[in-house]
């Protein structure tokens, strides 16, 4: 699959071949799910914890006397109904993490690209991500420019200082180096922009 090359400025750069084996995979929404499911389950931290009533403190003895308090009858300050008791059925500290095969997780990954190499204009390749300075300004008009109000750039091993703070402030712009690159966040964005670089670094990694 041969793709053109533009520059930040729009203008043609040449042309790079793609490697249908990663960007011409027929996407399977099934696969994507349990990948993105995979992705956000492992995410969470699982650090929830509420008192149950064994770990409240203070002492288990009865408030008062049983009758003639014209009150309703009590068994201890530490009781779930009580004001400063234990919470029942709340939270506790657990693992979120799911268990997925390589194979799956690379090819959930594969089929991400695809989708994007297969949309119109969902695909884009730049010959590299580097600026001289970082002026969020001057990237914001590049940006509006190249007509991208949504995208993720993926570029090389490292990404250029320069560019990150660029678009640091820029709503819905986002940018990760080759080894970063998941399918939860390529889907999220309309746009995925590649560099000449991250496609390279990209079909290292899936080869």
């Amino acid at each position: 699959m041969k793709v053109d090359v533009i520059s930040f400025d729009g203008k043609p750069a040449g042309n790079i071949e793609l490697s249908d084996a990663i960007f011409g995979v027929t996407p399977r929404s099934d696969i994507l799910q349990r990948v993105v499911h995979w992705q956000r389950a492992n995410a969470r931290q699982g650090t929830h914890l509420v008192k149950t009533v064994s770990d409240v403190a203070g002492s288990g003895k009865k408030v008062y006397r049983q009758k003639k308090t014209g009150n309703a009858r009590q068994g201890e300050k530490r009781n779930v109904h009580m004001r400063g008791g234990g919470v029942i059925h709340g939270p506790v500290l657990r693992l979120h993490d799911l268990d997925l095969p390589k194979k799956i997780r690379a090819l959930g990954l594969k089929m991400a690209l695809s989708s994007r190499a297969m949309g119109d204009k969902t695909l884009v390749v730049i010959d590299s991500e580097k600026v001289i300075e970082a002026k969020t300004g001057t990237m914001a008009k590049s940006m509006k420019k190249l007509k991208l109000d949504s995208a993720l750039f993926i570029g090389g091993a490292v990404l250029d200082a320069n560019f990150k703070k660029s678009i640091a402030n820029i709503p819905n712009i986002d940018a990760l180096p080759a080894i970063g690159a998941n399918v939860k966040d390529i889907l999220k964005h309309k746009v995925l922009v590649l560099t000449q670089d991250g496609v390279k670094a990209l079909e290292e990694r899936l080869k």
